[in-house]
């Protein structure tokens, strides 16, 4: 029996006795985790979500953290004094053993949900915002027309950088970016990961997205 799964943006095939490597879960070596994006099942009977199969899941074992081959990041630009720049950088990923492919029964499994690690910031942020949501109500009278306090997941509207359009900012919500201060926060090699997760190398410094995260704080 097979499954294809759906992690970090990618799509994969798996079955019992993998060995995996996706990019990096919130979870420590020896933890067991349960993929539950489930798109599609193979045996006996094939079974293709819609878009995902329900309650079926993929549990697996974290064997350990690691990184991927050194990548080369070259930008050379052309109207700018002939500028260029060259850096290095290795993707962080988790290496996993599959256990077990569960047709059904997932959601009563108990085990923990694989979740990527840059999205534990964004789940933390929408977690806090419900605690806000009272302070938020109560002022609602006075300031009838407040867009910023109607948001209740805590996340800001991307949209406002510069080169962000909807399409844009969805695949930053899937990389677990949902607000300017986590933009404003980016270091070097964190420009470098998400040039390569958004297929637009150079854009992020060449919009100026940092500079213009930290204005909006």
């Amino acid at each position: 029996m097979f499954a294809v799964i759906k992690t970090g943006g990618k799509q994969y095939r798996v079955k019992s006795g993998d060995m995996l490597r996706v990019e990096k879960l919130a979870a420590d070596a020896g933890e067991k985790v349960q993929f539950n994006e489930i798109l599609m099942l193979g045996g006996d009977d094939l079974v293709v979500g819609a878009p995902l199969v329900d309650d079926a899941g993929v549990q697996a074992e974290v064997v350990d953290q690691i990184k991927g081959d050194k990548l080369i990041h070259y930008v050379k630009r052309r109207r700018k004094h002939s500028s260029q720049r060259k850096k290095g950088h290795r993707q962080q990923l988790t290496l996993l053993r599959v256990t077990d492919i569960l047709s059904s029964g997932a959601g009563k499994s108990g085990v923990k949900e694989a979740i990527g690690a840059g999205s534990v910031s964004g789940a933390a942020v929408a977690a806090a915002a419900p605690k806000a949501a009272p302070k938020a109500e109560a002022e609602a009278p006075k300031a009838k027309a407040a867009p910023k306090a109607a948001k209740t997941d805590g996340a800001d509207d991307l949209k406002e950088l510069s080169g962000v359009g909807p399409a844009l900012e969805k695949k930053l919500h899937e990389a677990g970016v949902t607000t300017f201060a986590q933009i404003a926060a980016w270091t070097e090699a964190d420009i470098a990961e998400m040039d390569e997760k958004l297929s637009f190398k150079g854009r992020i410094e060449r919009e100026g997205w940092v500079e213009q995260a930290k204005a909006k704080l």
